[in-house]
């Protein structure tokens, strides 16, 4: 006996083999969070940054640069004028150390009888005295007279000094001429304080 459907029977028909459809790939932004879509329309690169797993937190703003420091320029100084203005300076300096020297000289000169410099000088203050410490008063005026040219000798050695250095040397002869007067005076007073005859007469005039 052969089996066999008969027409009306349930027939079971074999299912063909269905390979599973392959869904599409998700549209863009299909998946995203609120949040990455908003990061994606502020960042264009939010993108590339979420499909590598990056972050797409916005970086903080590098801080500016400080501006350089405004520096003035240097003034500039024509050689010609520079040399004309040191040729100046070193002239003026050596008029001064010559003046002082001629005045050096005639000072030495008449300290030599340094009694009668005295005796004038008390005659034109209106003091009528008479200088008797002869022999002290020469002494000093000796010894004042070698400091006044000793102090004339180191004011031109420093006016050369300086002057190889190219510093200005104008003011060093009378710097030189100030100290070295108020030396002189100094030695030239101790003979008149220590003259009884002298003091007498300075305290009795006052």
């Amino acid at each position: 006996m052969t089996d066999e459907c008969a027409p009306g029977d349930d027939a079971v028909t074999p299912v063909p083999d269905v390979q599973p459809e392959t869904r599409p790939r998700p549209a863009y932004g299909e998946y995203a969070t609120a949040e990455e879509q908003r990061a994606r329309i502020r960042q264009p690169d939010a993108t590339y940054a979420l499909e590598t797993g990056q972050s797409i937190e916005p970086s903080a703003p590098s801080a500016p640069s400080a501006a350089p420091a405004w520096t003035p320029p240097e003034r500039v100084v024509d050689p010609a004028v520079r040399a004309g203005r040191r040729r100046f300076d070193v002239t003026a300096a050596w008029v001064l150390l010559g003046y002082g020297l001629v005045n050096v000289v005639l000072t030495i000169l008449r300290l030599r009888d340094y009694a009668a410099v005295v005796q004038e000088s008390l005659t034109l203050a209106g003091i009528t005295a008479t200088f008797t410490n002869i022999a002290g008063g020469q002494l000093w005026a000796t010894i004042g007279s070698i400091l006044l040219a000793l102090g004339w000798l180191l004011t031109a050695l420093w006016v050369l000094r300086r002057g190889r250095r190219g510093g200005l040397v104008w003011w060093i002869p009378l710097v030189g001429a100030a100290v070295s007067f108020v030396v002189l005076t100094v030695c030239l007073m101790v003979p008149l304080m220590t003259d009884p005859a002298i003091v007498s007469a300075i305290t009795g005039a006052r």
